[in-house]
């Protein structure tokens, strides 16, 4: 495209310097000649290779101004008589381009030259010795050189503008695109932590009660066995059912059923029924709330639950399956989350495991989005894990639902 721009510019200096040279050698040949033959066929000579220049490229601009300046100095010496400039139409479109084309310091130097040669034709003319000779000078001035040159600043001025205009169009066009792809990542990533949540807690839950069920049958009948079992297996079922609850619920949300939307995840109303499906699970969990409970708001309230609700996951999935402890703690500027489980065995490399630390990653963006901290790891008796979330209550940046 820039290269484009050139060829189309290079053009237009051609027609330019081609349309001043027809104008001036017109104007030269219809007047009569007033000196001798040579004279005459070399200063016309010279009109159209001075006018001949106006084709060079823009960055010559202040070369073709001297040039020019120095022109008009001719005629009065070659034809002290004539009261034509051969030149006229070159010094013209000379002004015009020392305006438009050079920066501010040489375009004033070029508009300085211009108007120096128009005073010395002037003097040389001997046309400062009238009493009107600086009204017509002033004129003069303004005419074929003030005008011209105004002409090509504004032009450069305009040019600048809209330039800037443009920039800033696309600044604008570029915010919008990078807010549009932050939206959409912010998005996928709430969506995927919505499924992994979902999808890990029941998954895991499932986990455990087969296990369970399959112990069962396995051991020697008896009924308290057989109870066990079918406990087991009701467990998994129930766990089944509300995972394709919850999955049905996002599905909607994802299609825009607006029924769902007041409804999308569960909150601390229902940490109760979580706890009671972890137990069910056989771990032994105990919850203990301190300070005065309040209402949180929507998404913060969520977010709390969907912390306790991954870290009691992990516990399932990687603790010894004994007693686990959940604190909800209200204080007066932040709520307080902590999950504390006594540890299981290792289960080798993290790049063996799926989805290695995509929870505690989860939970960091959760806690991040308000502004909150989080600190989780071994506790000094090394027996223990914990993880604890701290959000403020003051803020809550991200939108309900």
């Amino acid at each position: 495209m820039r290269r484009d721009a050139s060829r189309s510019l290079a053009n237009q200096s051609l027609l330019v310097a081609a349309v001043c040279m027809v104008a001036d050698a017109g104007v030269f040949l219809l007047h009569d000649r007033p000196t001798g033959v040579w004279q005459y066929w070399t200063a016309f000579l010279a009109v159209l290779v001075i006018d001949a220049v106006l084709a060079t490229p823009p960055r010559f601009s202040g070369a073709v101004a001297v040039l020019h300046g120095f022109s008009v100095l001719v005629p009065p010496l070659l034809f002290p008589d004539a009261t034509w400039h051969p030149v006229e139409a070159g010094f013209l479109v000379a002004g015009y381009r020392a305006g438009a084309w050079l920066r501010s310091t040489q375009a004033w130097a070029a508009l300085a030259v211009l108007a120096a040669g128009v005073t010395g034709s002037h003097l040389l003319a001997g046309n400062l010795c009238r009493p009107t000779s600086l009204v017509v000078l002033g004129i003069d001035l303004t005419a074929r050189v003030l005008l011209p040159w105004l002409v090509g600043r504004y032009t450069t001025e305009r040019r600048a503008y809209i330039a800037e205009l443009e920039r800033q169009a696309e600044l604008r066009r570029h915010d919008e695109r990078a807010a549009v792809q932050r939206a959409v990542a912010e998005e996928r990533s709430a969506i995927a932590r919505d499924l992994h949540d979902v999808i890990s807690h029941h998954v895991s839950a499932i986990g455990m009660h087969a296990g369970a069920a399959r112990l069962g049958l396995g051991s020697p009948s008896g009924d308290d066995t057989e109870d066990r079992a079918y406990r087991s297996l009701s467990a998994v079922e129930s766990s089944s059912r509300a995972a394709m609850a919850d999955l049905r619920k996002l599905l909607a949300i994802l299609h825009g059923d607006e029924t769902e939307t007041g409804r999308r995840q569960p909150g601390l109303n229902n940490l109760d029924e979580l706890l009671d499906g972890v137990r069910a699970a056989g771990l032994k969990v105990t919850l203990t709330t301190h300070g005065s409970p309040r209402e949180l708001p929507g998404s913060l309230d969520v977010a709390v639950y969907r912390v306790a609700q991954e870290a009691l996951t992990n516990a399932l999935r990687h603790g010894r399956g004994e007693s686990v402890g959940v604190e909800i703690e209200y204080r007066e500027t932040e709520a307080v989350v902590t999950v504390t489980n006594q540890l299981g065995e290792r289960e080798g490399p993290v790049e063996q495991r799926s989805s290695p630390h995509r929870g505690l990653a989860g939970i960091r963006q959760r806690v991040a989005l308000f502004g909150g901290r989080i600190t989780y790891g071994v506790q000094p008796d090394g027996r223990h894990w914990q993880i604890r979330a701290s959000f403020p209550l003051e803020q809550s940046r991200p939108p309900e639902g």
